[in-house]
């Protein structure tokens, strides 16, 4: 118990002094969690629904494959990562591997699957409700589908939000293809880990108080956002 007092003392000494290697992992968490979670938005909304929406060949196997993707082991997609970008590999003449890029890279294969199979869930439910109400009031085939997809907004932002989770508490996948360089890819998650191993108890409490204070705060403005999203909605259905 007493370790974990300590632990909270020295965040909020972290906090207080502004350490510069603190703000620096933070801003390389929040720059690599981000630049994630945007690029598996923006393959996976679309993707999830179009899986959602449309009858394409193998469409139950593609589904399959990205309801068991959504548990990949982060481990094991280091692992994927690393072979690709290793001096061997297809991408190895890029030079990514131990680079912020490769941690991106690394937690886009992670997050994607839950976006785009999250999404296939949220659209799923509102199909054929929505669609038939948008065909009956004249709405096109793009327009019921475009329908559909905004009424699907909660769940497509609690794909969102879960995917956040997913990559800002990760460690195993962004360790192996970054390397934990200090001043260069070392993040909050690793930075728990080397502390840990240095026997630094209280300042690896320290940087996880933080990490979860900054999860929940980004949590938390997503959850903002989808309340004013739902309000908003509700109120032009009222009007």
């Amino acid at each position: 118990m007493q370790i974990i007092i300590d632990g909270l003392k020295q965040a909020l000494g972290l906090i207080w002094a502004l350490d510069p290697e603190l703000i620096q992992i933070t801003l390389l968490s929040l720059r690599v969690s981000l630049t994630a979670l945007l690029i598996a938005g923006l393959l996976g909304v679309p993707t999830g629904s179009a899986l959602a929406l449309k009858e394409l060949p193998g469409k139950r196997a593609i589904l399959n494959v990205i309801y068991t993707l959504m548990g990949l082991p982060p481990v094991l997609a280091g692992l994927l990562v690393y072979l690709l970008l290793t001096s061997q590999g297809p991408l190895g003449e890029y030079e990514l591997l131990f680079t912020p890029t490769a941690m991106i890279i690394a937690q886009v294969v992670l997050a994607f699957p839950i976006v785009c199979g999250l999404t296939v869930r949220a659209v799923q439910t509102q199909h054929q409700e929505v669609y038939d109400t948008a065909v009956t009031l004249g709405a096109s085939r793009r327009q019921a589908a475009w329908a559909i997809i905004k009424e699907s907004r909660i769940g497509i932002m609690g794909a969102l939000t879960t995917a956040l989770g997913r990559v800002i508490a990760e460690v195993g996948a962004v360790m192996m293809v970054g390397g934990n360089i200090q001043d260069f890819t070392r993040v909050m998650t690793t930075s728990i880990v080397l502390e840990t191993r240095m026997g630094n108890d209280s300042r690896a409490i320290a940087i996880g108080l933080i990490l979860l204070a900054i999860a929940f705060s980004l949590i938390m403005i997503i959850n903002l956002i989808e309340k004013r999203s739902f309000k908003y909605a509700t109120s032009i259905q009222i009007t």
